[in-house]
């Protein structure tokens, strides 16, 4: 009888999967659940370990250096991993067009990273709390080079996310076991960003050579008039990307700025925790986006419908998510940092909410109103939540420090997920959305 069953449920996956769209749908889906579940894994292997070895304070100072280097990350992406994700989906079958866009992104994102270079230079030497560990900064700048020269946009417009797996999973590994050879004490804290950084430049350098190798797409010049309109392309996309990671690790500045890297050390512990469960929801999006985009191609209602259809799993499915982490808070606190810390423990449950309002503003927003074309009113409302959480954490930190910032994070993605949640209650009138019914 159970082989009966068994048959029987294989038997209705092969006709879900007969096609070609679906196959790779459902290829990319289990090479990007690997991918996550590495990611979700790994760091929760060496956090607890780099909790312990380095101490709260210290592990504050790596945040803050992280959180500082995550602007520069911003601005050498350009909004390019969903701008140039879209543009490659759309052309991938047209060789000529792809080089285009693969020469004229790389190209701006190279530009962009001498620029944010430089930018780190001044702000390093102008500032005491910057020159005071320097080459903390420096290292950690490593990880913008290397995810300058791995182009993840490339493999997900091409539907091909196996590469990315391989790559990250294998450069990742050899972090994870350098980690504990080589950090054996808390003097040891700059070999963090060192082994990061070379992790990132390993797994950038091998995937260019899989491009060329695997696609036979090679760098060409672009004309000035050709990276103008990629830039224009990418601007909105830009904006709003800085601007909702500017509120998300603005937080963790004013901390370092305001108090001190234990407070940082105890927000940051717990935002690690939540980064960590919402890479999580990337395994589904990162495979949605170039697909949504691609049908959008011909069904302009194509995402309104695929709401119509999972908007209930979605939902159950990040409320069970706060719930358990709520409830477990205490427990994954002790794991970590090896006793039950209630100062780390309250973030973690405060935060507990923002899987909620996070994960709903990176479905409607980003598989949304990005794919659907509408990135200005998107980066819009991404400016007004980054100005409204500027004003909540120096408010909050000031009054009540590491739980102030952990509160502001959660008020500052309800403010954006009421903005766009109302864009797509006017959005299901098709009839009073004028540039809806002229195509996206």
């Amino acid at each position: 009888m159970l082989i009966g069953i068994w048959r029987s449920m294989i038997s209705k996956l092969k006709s879900k999967f007969k096609s070609e769209d679906n196959k790779r749908l459902l290829s990319n889906f289990i090479s990007l659940s690997v991918l996550q579940g590495a990611n979700y894994i790994l760091p929760l292997i060496t956090l607890p370990y780099l909790v312990r070895v380095l101490g709260v304070e210290y592990f504050g100072l790596l945040a803050f250096a992280g959180a500082t280097i995550a602007y520069f990350n911003i601005i050498t992406d350009y909004g390019f991993n969903l701008t140039a994700t879209r543009e490659i989906s759309i052309h991938r079958e047209d060789k000529e067009k792809v080089i285009e866009i693969f020469s004229s992104v790389m190209t701006i994102k190279v530009i962009l990273m001498f620029v944010s270079l430089f930018l780190l230079t001044v702000l390093v030497f102008s500032f005491e709390k910057f020159s005071a560990h320097a080459l903390v900064y420096f290292l950690t700048f490593g990880t913008v080079v290397g995810q300058v020269l791995f182009p993840v946009w490339f493999f997900q417009g091409m539907e091909r996310m196996k590469y990315i797996t391989y790559l990250n999973i294998l450069s990742k590994i050899i972090f994870t076991v350098a980690i504990f050879i080589f950090v054996q004490e808390q003097s040891d804290y700059w070999i963090v960003p060192l082994l990061t950084s070379v992790g990132f430049l390993v797994a950038g350098i091998w995937s260019l050579v899989l491009i060329k190798k695997e696609f036979d797409v090679s760098f060409q010049l672009q004309t000035k008039k050709t990276l103008l309109y990629h830039l224009k392309e990418g601007w909105h996309v830009f904006v709003a990307g800085f601007a909702g990671n500017f509120y998300r690790n603005f937080n963790v500045l004013v901390l370092g700025f305001l108090t001190n890297n234990l407070y940082v050390g105890y927000y940051s512990i717990a935002e690690k925790v939540v980064k960590i469960l919402q890479t999580l929801q990337n395994i589904v999006g990162n495979v949605l986006f170039p697909y949504i985009s691609n049908h959008l191609k011909t069904d302009k209602r194509y995402f309104m419908k695929f709401d119509a259809k999972y908007k209930k799993y979605i939902l159950s499915t990040y409320s069970v998510g706060v719930i358990l982490l709520f409830v477990l808070a205490p427990y994954i606190v002790y794991i970590l940092n090896g006793s039950f810390s209630k100062e780390i423990t309250l973030n973690l449950q405060i935060m507990s909410v923002v899987l909620l309002m996070g994960g709903l503003n990176y479905y409607y927003g980003i598989l949304g109103l990005i794919s659907m074309n509408y990135k200005k009113d998107f980066s819009k409302y991404i400016l007004i939540t980054g100005f409204a959480n500027i004003i909540l954490a120096f408010v909050m930190v000031d009054l009540w420090k590491d739980v102030g910032a952990s509160l502001a994070l959660v008020l500052s993605e309800s403010i954006l997920l009421i903005m766009i949640l109302k864009k797509f209650k006017n959005l299901k009138n098709y009839k009073n959305d004028k540039k809806f019914n002229k195509g996206v």
